[in-house]
C-alpha cells in the first residue's frame, strides 16, 4: 500500500511542470521528500547507522581521551562533561548516571603510562569512527576511492586535535558573551531585551547546524558546495533537536522498559538514541547529496541498466572530450563535468572511463580533483582500435566459445567489426578529433 502511495506521489512530482515559482518551490520540496523517505525505506541508510553504533561503542571512550588530553592542554577539560551530557540528555533521569562512568573511563586512561603501541590503539580506535563515518558518507556520495593511508591520518587527527579546541572555544564565547555587562546591558532594554534572549536561546541549535556543516563539508572525499552542507545541516539540525525532545518523552514514560530489562534498560536506550544519532545524520548528508548533484534526484534510485550503444557512445564521446581538450591544451574534465556535459548517469559515465582507465587509453591525474588526459599518443592507434577495446569492456580475452552455434555468432560479430575496422575506423584517433573539430 506504503509502496503504491509513493509511486503514484512520484509519478505526480516528476511529471508535472509548475507553472509558477511558487509550485515550483513546492514540487522541488515534495521530490526532496520522496527521495529521502525512498533511501530511508529502502534499508541501506539505516544498515550503516547500526554499523556506526557497533563503532561508536567501541571508539567513544579512546575518542573522547584524546579530545579530554588535548582540551587539558588548555585547562578547559571540565567543559568536556556538560557537552556529553547535553548530548546524552534525551536518555532521560538517568544521563547524568552515563555521563559519570564514561567520563570515570575516560579519566581512569593515562596516556602518558600506556606507551607507544598504547597510545597508537588509542589513536587507532579514535581514527576507526571517522574511517567509518566517511565510508558511510562516500557511499552517500556515490565514491568508489576512499583518502589514501596518508591524507586519512594527518586529516582525521587534524579533527580529533583541532575540533574539540574550536568547539569549545565556540561555547566560552557565547558564555561569555552572555554574561557580559554589554549584553546584560542590552537585556535590560524594554524592546531588544526579549529579542536578544529569545536569540541566545537558538544558539545551541546554531552550534549543532555549524558542527554538522563542518562535517559534511569536510568527511566526503569530494569538494562539497557551502550551500549543499548548509541544507543538510539544517535539516539535519531540525531532525536532531525534534527527536532529543521525542526520545526524551519516550524514555521517562518507557515504564515497562525499566521493568523488563531492570538495570540494562539504559543501555538499551542508549544504543537506540545512539542509531537514531546517527540516522539523522546520515539523512542530512542524503540531502546535501541531492542538492549538489540535482541530477541523482530521480523517481527511481537505481540508475537504468547500460546498453551496448550507450556504453560505446558515451565512452567515444569521452574519449572525443579528453582528447580535443588535451590537444587545445585546456584543462582535462573531471567525471562529474562529463556527467553534465552528456547529459547522462553519472554512474554510466564511471562505467566507460573505468574501461578507457583499463585499457589505458586515458589516465586520471592524482590530485584533489582529478582530471582525465590521453595515456597514450592518439595518433598512434586507429579508431578501429579503440571501439574494439570499449567493446571488449573489462574482459579483454572474450567469452569463452563451446558450441558450433556460439562460433557463428563470433563470426557475425567479427565480420561487422572487421568491416568497421577497414572503413572508417582506418583513420587514427587524433584525425578524427581534428576532422571533428574542423
Amino acid at each position: 500500500m506504503i509502496e503504491k502511495l509513493l509511486d503514484r506521489l512520484r509519478l505526480q512530482l516528476w511529471q508535472r511542470q509548475p507553472a509558477n515559482w511558487i509550485e515550483g518551490v513546492l514540487l522541488t520540496l515534495g521530490r526532496y521528500s520522496i527521495a529521502l523517505v525512498r533511501d530511508f525505506m529502502e534499508g541501506q541508510l539505516s544498515m550503516r547507522a547500526m554499523s556506526l553504533v557497533y563503532t561508536t561503542l567501541l571508539s567513544l571512550v579512546p575518542l573522547l581521551a584524546l579530545s579530554f588530553s588535548m582540551l587539558k592542554a588548555f585547562g578547559v577539560h571540565n567543559a568536556l562533561e556538560p557537552m556529553l551530557l547535553e548530548f546524552l540528555r534525551p536518555l532521560g533521569p538517568q544521563a547524568p548516571d552515563v555521563t559519570q562512568n564514561i567520563i570515570g573511563f575516560v579519566e581512569n586512561i593515562k596516556v602518558s603510562v600506556l606507551g607507544s603501541v598504547g597510545v597508537s590503539l588509542l589513536l587507532y580506535s579514535a581514527i576507526a569512527l571517522l574511517q567509518k563515518v566517511e565510508g558511510a558518507f562516500n557511499f552517500i556520495w556515490r565514491l568508489k576511492r576512499p583518502r589514501s593511508f596518508g591524507q586519512r591520518f594527518g586529516e582525521y587527527l587534524s579533527v580529533l586535535i583541532v575540533g574539540p579546541v574550536l568547539v569549545f572555544s565556540a561555547i566560552g564565547i557565547t558564555t561569555a558573551l552572555k554574561n557580559s555587562a554589554i549584553a546584560q546591558w542590552v537585556l535590560n532594554l524594554g524592546v531588544l531585551g526579549p529579542l536578544v534572549f529569545l536569540i541566545t536561546q537558538f544558539i545551541p541549535y546554531l552550534l549543532v547546524v555549524a558542527a554538522f556543516t563542518f562535517l559534511y563539508a569536510f568527511i566526503p572525499n569530494i569538494r562539497v558546495r557551502f550551500t549543499a552542507a548548509l541544507a543538510g545541516a539544517l535539516l539535519a539540525g531540525i531532525l536532531w533537536q525534534s527527536a532529543s525532545l521525542a526520545f526524551a518523552s519516550f524514555v521517562s514514560g518507557a515504564t515497562n522498559y525499566n521493568a523488563i530489562y531492570s538495570g540494562f534498560a539504559i543501555v538499551v536506550f542508549l544504543l537506540i538514541w545512539l542509531y537514531v544519532g546517527w540516522l539523522i545524520l546520515l539523512i542530512g548528508c542524503q540531502l546535501s547529496f541531492y542538492v549538489q548533484c540535482r541530477e541523482y534526484l530521480m523517481p527511481s534510485a537505481y540508475t537504468p541498466f547500460l546498453s551496448a550503444f550507450s556504453s560505446e557512445y558515451l565512452a567515444l564521446s569521452i574519449v572525443g572530450i579528453v582528447g580535443q581538450r588535451f590537444m587545445n591544451g585546456q584543462p582535462g574534465p573531471q567525471r562529474d563535468e562529463l556527467a553534465k556535459l552528456l547529459g547522462n548517469s553519472p554512474e554510466h559515465v564511471d562505467i566507460c572511463v573505468q574501461i578507457l582507465l583499463h585499457h589505458k587509453i586515458l589516465l586520471e591525474a592524482e590530485q584533489e580533483q582529478p582530471t582525465l588526459m590521453p595515456a597514450r599518443d592518439f595518433g598512434g592507434f586507429t579508431l578501429g582500435e579503440l571501439w574494439l577495446l570499449i567493446r571488449s569492456g573489462f574482459d579483454s580475452d572474450g567469452l569463452p566459445i563451446k558450441s558450433e552455434f556460439g562460433r557463428h555468432i563470433r563470426s557475425l560479430v567479427a565480420a561487422a567489426e572487421r568491416g568497421f575496422a577497414e572503413g572508417d575506423g582506418k583513420r587514427s584517433v587524433r584525425d578524427w578529433l581534428i576532422e571533428q573539430a574542423a
